[in-house]
């Protein structure tokens, strides 16, 4: 049996309407015969939402603090997709980061992970359970949240990849894969059928927003195969 690691982020889950869409993909995976494991960014807008927050009480928020705000909408949405997946008939559970087993240094904002022990996941897959796990972050030593960075999802998502040894890590955006531009705003952007990891390395660097930089060092790190594909259309190649 397969294991897979679906990523979706904050344009994916950013209504009700799309986290249920989101749970049908993922219930479709499941009875297919997959082991999947789902890593979800906040909804749309959440993050800058309470960035805002934030800056409206300090000019320059306390960054351990920051992380612990921040870390609130990831919570957000495992709990309503695992809600969603229950619905739909498939047996989840929602789990942060902390309890995924990411755990990070100590820099508050932009951690990096030291390491990744995800007992409670496997013990979790071998129950036919799908785990909905917080993307963006983790905790460090002293048991404090620490978030990844922006694109942070990704990361978690790979490295969680890495960790399951999954067959496959899928990226699910709002586009299709990875164009040769921005199809957003190029017309006749190229849909690339391949990319290496050092050419998505430069992508990323030169400003794609397709994934973040550091999962794709990662991704080459552990030679993690990473698929990236629309959440918005039923078949997408990616």
């Amino acid at each position: 049996m397969s294991v897979i690691v679906q990523k979706y982020g904050g344009t994916s889950v950013g209504s009700i309407e799309r986290i249920r869409a989101v749970a049908e993909r993922v219930h479709r995976a499941k009875q297919a015969g997959h082991d999947v494991v789902v890593v979800v960014s906040a909804m749309a807008g959440e993050t800058d939402r309470l960035l805002g927050l934030a800056r409206e009480v300090s000019a320059v928020p306390d960054t351990r603090e920051l992380d612990m705000l921040l870390a609130t909408g990831e919570m957000v949405s495992i709990a309503l997709l695992a809600i969603a997946l229950k619905e739909a008939g498939c047996e989840a559970a929602s789990f942060t980061g902390t309890q995924g087993g990411i755990v990070t240094d100590e820099v508050h904002s932009r951690a990096r992970i030291k390491q990744i022990t995800p007992t409670r996941l496997q013990d979790t897959l071998q129950e036919g359970i799908v785990p909905v796990v917080a993307g963006f972050q983790g905790v460090n030593e002293t048991q404090d949240f620490t978030t990844l960075g922006r694109g942070g999802s990704d990361l978690s998502a790979v490295a969680l990849a890495a960790a399951l040894r999954a067959d496959v890590c899928e990226i699910y955006t709002d586009v299709d894969g990875v164009y040769s531009a921005d199809p957003n705003i190029v017309p006749d952007a190229r849909r690339l059928t391949r990319v290496s990891y050092d050419e998505m390395l430069e992508l990323a660097r030169l400003g794609a927003k397709v994934l973040q930089a550091r999962s794709v060092l990662f991704a080459k790190k552990y030679e993690v195969p990473v698929v990236v594909k629309s959440s918005l259309l039923a078949d997408s190649e990616g």
